[in-house]
């Protein structure tokens, strides 16, 4: 169930949230906000996978 949760919202942060990468993001430059995606999109994406 968790997992499933976690795929169901991996999906939603694609189509929603920006990609950083493809805008080749410098981090160093990123706002609070932009780091604050980077890491929601991270914790989503590692408990998708496990």
């Amino acid at each position: 169930m968790k997992k499933l949760l976690f795929k169901l919202l991996a999906q939603l942060n694609k189509i929603l949230l920006p990609s950083f990468s493809k805008k080749r993001l410098d981090l160093s430059k990123a706002s609070k906000l932009q780091m604050a995606i980077i890491g929601w999109r991270y914790f989503v994406t590692t408990n998708a996978i496990d």
